[in-house]
């Protein structure tokens, strides 16, 4: 599944589908909330109201780089608060090595944020290490994100993933700590879009008059951009992440910008009142 932005093309690769089961996330997108909304069925949501999300991550291939944006969740992993997300064993690598991208291949990693579905891939287990999956790669963090996490991963699934998907990549010294609104390539520069996480970026991607956003997990479905309000439970700062919500996607409604969320998408935003809808596009 792939898009072209000028010379750029996007594709996903997809870890996890899921159809409801996301409540824990959302509380407020009850079945009965969600259909109210009956421009989120068919791709969003089924007809009785559950919400379809993925885990996946995105290949940006421009003229000069290949760079995965948010590694999902990772095979192997111990220690995470969503039973199923333990020990997963999926064919993630091969998927991206036929989609034309094989781990050796890729020269940059970045990370809207840190959380524990955006940073698995980071590292694979080999002979009981975590390495670096993407061993020819620059690893590229927020450093407002990675400051954060480094004083406040000491317990429960916080340390667990900084333990297994960061620190091992750090170890490597392949992570470069950029500022949030860093320009990365010719075709790239990051937005501060905090809130779901103390350092959160999107990515802004410009070539050839075309233009996408890769908004991550400024919101986790695009019911919240018909509800800015509806904050996450995982959110750092609920209020804060109500703000970015609204700055985001006012700057990118109306616009023909590609939106991809980090659990939903590709689509477009349009203004409905004093809130958004998602318009979804293949």
């Amino acid at each position: 599944m792939g898009w072209t932005i000028g010379k750029v093309k996007i594709t996903k690769i997809v870890e996890i589908e899921s159809t409801g089961g996301t409540r824990f996330i959302l509380p407020q997108a009850t079945n009965e909330e969600i259909q109210k909304l009956p421009w989120l069925a068919p791709d969003f949501a089924n007809a009785e109201g559950r919400l379809k999300m993925t885990v996946h991550a995105l290949v940006v291939e421009t003229p000069t780089r290949r760079i995965v944006v948010d590694t999902c969740i990772g095979n192997d992993k111990q220690g995470r608060s969503v039973p199923t997300w333990n020990g997963l064993d999926r064919p993630f690598l091969a998927d991206m090595a036929a989609a034309g991208y094989p781990a050796d291949n890729i020269d940059m990693v970045i990370c809207t944020h840190l959380h524990v579905d955006h940073v698995g891939w980071n590292t694979r287990l080999v002979d009981g290490r975590w390495v670096p999956t993407f061993s020819n790669a620059r690893y590229v963090f927020a450093r407002d994100e990675y400051d954060y996490w480094k004083q406040h991963s000491t317990e429960g699934e916080h340390a667990a993933v900084f333990a297994d998907s960061i620190q091992p990549v750090v170890d490597a010294g392949l992570v470069d700590l950029v500022a949030s609104d860093a320009a990365i390539s010719d075709e790239i520069t990051l937005i501060p879009t905090p809130g779901h996480s103390p350092g959160h970026v999107s990515l802004h991607i410009r070539s050839d008059g075309a233009e996408a956003l890769l908004s991550g997990d400024v919101a986790h479905h695009p019911c919240q951009m018909a509800h800015l309000d509806w904050a996450s439970t995982v959110d750092f700062d609920p209020k804060q992440s109500t703000e970015s919500r609204r700055a985001l996607f006012s700057r990118f409604a109306d616009t023909p910008t590609l939106v991809i969320g980090g659990h939903f998408g590709p689509g477009h935003i349009i203004r409905d009142g004093d809130a958004f809808r998602f318009v979804a596009t293949q």
